[in-house]
């Protein structure tokens, strides 16, 4: 049984409720995820409050100390991270792999903390009188994170706000929760004080409790734009701070003076890598005719090469759905996309795995000739479904990107340097790939979307993270003799 982490240990009470974990890539039951109680969710906080006040007052130097062993313990142990991920999201090791190196990167940013926190300092503003800025920690702040990525969206935020003073209480995706429970016990492996870093399991009552709880000063979020929005709505209501990062339908366009090889590889790899399960996967690609015959070809001509089937096993490209239900709900897609009239080029539903007959299996599909009312255009399917749309012009398939509700990530194939710098000035995402199919920033720049794709006005990691697990405060002061001029009632002046 997988157990919450409070207090630097697991907890042992029994739960009152309980959810599955499977193994994807064979349908079987492989642990039991203890669900958190109110009261669970208050004894996590409670001990986050005693960390907080402990961890605040430790030294820059210290918390550096405990990153850059967290960091080694994390890099030393990558395979059986990544193995943990494997095991219960169902993507390949490969890929996993990526994931942790993702992850890791983010740590490697928060060991730098000292001169992230740096400040400005000004001295003689007026006579005698200097004024300085600093950045202190929030207090108590909660991670609620996604299954299809259980270390790497952790390692968004955990890195950064617990180098910066914070606790944290970590609310992982109940569909995959074993890989916190390692992040939690390494951490305090590599000296991190109890209750700086807690972890609580289970669904809606578990974040309900999160976002009301009055001890909680800020949330970040990552999953879909429809809890996104509850989860930005609900706890800016009670007075925290909140980054929601929500859905995402992300276009790749391709223009006729583009590298046909260059736009396939691409469009496979960041259309069916994990399963098409990324929030930066790219779902539709935008096919500037007269290129889309030959496009489409190449593209369903690698497909043909991918191999689906068991993550742990060499040679697979793509393991299964996380979850039987998810499955089925991406095959229905397919379904409403061959009754609207799509093109349907690759059928992934008929699929013979490299795994056991039960697993969560559905194929790499591919459908051309989309069109933008279709379902399968519209809604973030979050699976291994390709859409093609057909554009007659580079302004046609910039109104098409722009006209999505979302604006998580997009991507331009072309040779045309003019091009691609208008594309990326006119184009409504956050993030924006010039020949770059998934383009993830670096830990050191910031990881967020547009419109719908986020809700509030911070991104993830970079300085934009040490912002948000941060606030300001500005100090004016003044040294001098006790001859300081007496009373005077006027506004302060520069002088």
């Amino acid at each position: 049984m997988i157990s919450h982490f409070i207090d630097g240990k697991p907890t042992d009470a029994p739960a009152e409720r309980y959810g599955d974990v499977y193994n994807p890539a064979t349908g079987e039951v492989a642990d039991r995820v203890a669900f958190a109680t109110v009261e669970d969710v208050d004894a996590a906080v409670a001990s986050a409050v005693r960390g907080a006040r402990l961890w605040r007052e430790a030294s820059v130097a210290k918390r550096q100390a405990v990153m850059f062993a967290f960091r080694e313990i994390v890099n030393a142990r990558r395979d059986e991270l990544a193995a943990l991920v494997t095991a219960e999201h169902g993507k390949v090791l490969g890929d996993a792999a990526g994931e942790v190196q993702r992850g890791l990167e983010v740590i490697e940013y928060a060991c730098g903390i000292g001169t992230l926190l740096r400040a400005g300092f000004s001295e003689g503003v007026s006579t005698n009188v200097d004024s300085y800025s600093i950045r202190q920690p929030l207090g108590v702040v909660a991670v609620i994170s996604p299954f299809n990525f259980p270390v790497m969206v952790p390692l968004w935020f955990l890195p950064i706000a617990v180098a910066a003073g914070n606790a944290v209480v970590l609310k992982p995706s109940e569909k995959d929760p074993s890989a916190s429970i390692k992040l939690a016990e390494w951490f305090v492996e590599a000296g991190l004080p109890e209750g700086v870093f807690n972890v609580v399991h289970g669904d809606k009552v578990a974040v309900d409790a999160l976002l009301d709880h009055p001890d909680v000063k800020a949330v970040s979020f990552v999953g879909s734009t429809p809890i996104a929005r509850y989860v930005y709505e609900r706890g800016t209501a009670a007075g925290k701070r909140v980054q929601a990062l929500g859905g995402a339908k992300n276009h790749m366009v391709v223009l006729p003076d583009a590298d046909v090889n260059l736009a396939a590889d691409a469009a496979v790899s960041a259309g069916f890598g994990s399963a098409g399960e990324r929030c930066m996967a790219i779902s539709v690609v935008v096919a500037v005719d007269p290129i889309g015959d030959e496009l489409v070809s190449a593209i369903s001509q690698r497909m043909a090469a991918i191999r689906t089937g068991d993550g742990s096993r060499a040679g697979c490209d793509m393991g299964p759905l996380v979850t039987g239900v998810h499955r089925d709900k991406v095959a229905g897609y397919v379904d409403a996309g061959v009754a609207a009239g799509a093109d349907l080029v690759v059928d992934g539903r008929s699929v013979t795995p490299d795994g056991a007959e039960g697993g969560f299996w559905l194929g790499p599909t591919l459908f051309d000739r989309v069109a933008p009312e279709m379902s399968i255009y519209t809604d973030e399917i979050f699976g291994p479904v390709l859409s093609v749309v057909r554009a007659g012009s580079y302004d046609e398939a910039v109104a098409l990107v722009n006209a999505s509700p979302y604006g998580n990530g997009t991507a331009i194939f072309t040779n045309d340097g003019g091009a691609a710098r208008r594309y990326q000035h006119e184009v409504e995402v956050g993030m924006i790939g010039v020949n770059v199919p998934i383009p993830v920033p670096m830990a050191y720049y910031s990881f967020g979307g547009w419109k719908a794709s986020l809700f509030g006005d911070t991104h993830a990691h970079g300085a934009e993270g040490v912002h948000f697990f941060t606030r300001g405060k500005v100090v004016t002061s003044r040294w001098l003799d006790p001859s300081h001029g007496g009373v005077n009632l006027g506004f302060p002046t520069q002088a």
